[in-house]
């Protein structure tokens, strides 16, 4: 169902294991992957989090004998089942930790979710994204502000409506990820990325995250400012923020670097 494994450098990798289905994703997949960045969020031996696919797929999407099942419920039944999707894509989207996602082939419905809803996300050069509910007389509803708030309103609409097939540079190219690599580089390129995100302060990040989120689309005023004017100060008063400071004064590498 879900591999998930955790280095000594507190690098969780959480990955979708169900290469026979090109790691389609079922209820008790997506109540697996929630559980597991859940756990990952508050664990304090945690600092990164990388998502990816076993196999020759990252995620098919939904597993068409959910889909199936799903069929037969009732309205509420649907969803009741759907919101479950949304507790996973709120469990990556809130998580405290940054997310990774490793892109190592198809990502096809809400696989571009589980992308989108990621901090950063790597790309093997032979991956391929498609919104295709709509080739399935569906839509793509719970990812939808998650791929809307990565690639935008006109691009969602472009892909969703017409549930194109796009790789890998098209996928850069709208911002769905932010690197494309050789596949065989793919480990490679994610390894550098999170030795870069290990070289940073574990809470600043944390409260970069929550600042972003809660800056987003608000207007630049006034009580704008003084929010974001508690951040810094609280961040200048931290373990951390004086740490950090201290540790660039005296030329030497701040404790969350050494500690590891």
């Amino acid at each position: 169902m879900i591999d998930q494994e955790i280095d000594p450098r507190g690098v969780a990798t959480i990955a979708i294991d169900r290469p026979d289905v090109a790691n389609a994703i079922d209820e008790a997949t997506i109540a697996a992957l929630t559980a597991a960045f859940e756990t990952a969020s508050t664990d304090p031996a945690v600092r990164v989090v990388v998502l990816t696919g076993r196999g020759k797929a990252f995620s098919a999407g939904a597993d068409l004998a959910w889909m199936r099942r799903a069929s037969a419920m009732s309205h509420d039944e649907n969803v009741a089942d759907a919101l479950n999707l949304a507790a996973l894509l709120q469990a990556i989207n809130l998580c405290a930790k940054p997310t990774v996602a490793l892109v190592n082939g198809a990502a096809f419905g809400g696989a571009v979710g589980l992308t989108a809803a990621c901090d950063v996300a790597i790309a093997a050069d032979n991956a391929s994204f498609r919104l295709s509910e709509v080739r399935l007389g569906l839509v793509p509803g719970i990812i939808s502000p998650y791929v809307v708030a990565a690639i935008g309103a006109k691009q969602t609409r472009r892909l969703a409506v017409t549930g194109a097939l796009f790789d890998a540079q098209e996928a850069l190219r709208i911002g769905l990820v932010a690197q494309v690599v050789p596949a065989a580089e793919l480990s490679a390129a994610g390894a550098k990325l999170v030795d870069a995100l290990l070289e940073n302060a574990p809470q600043a990040m944390t409260m970069t995250k929550t600042l972003i989120a809660v800056v987003t689309n608000e207007p630049v005023d006034e009580a704008l400012a003084h929010l974001t004017a508690e951040f810094i100060a609280s961040a200048r008063a931290s373990d951390e923020g004086r740490e950090g400071v201290a540790a660039f004064l005296e030329k030497r590498l701040p404790n969350w670097r050494t500690s590891k």
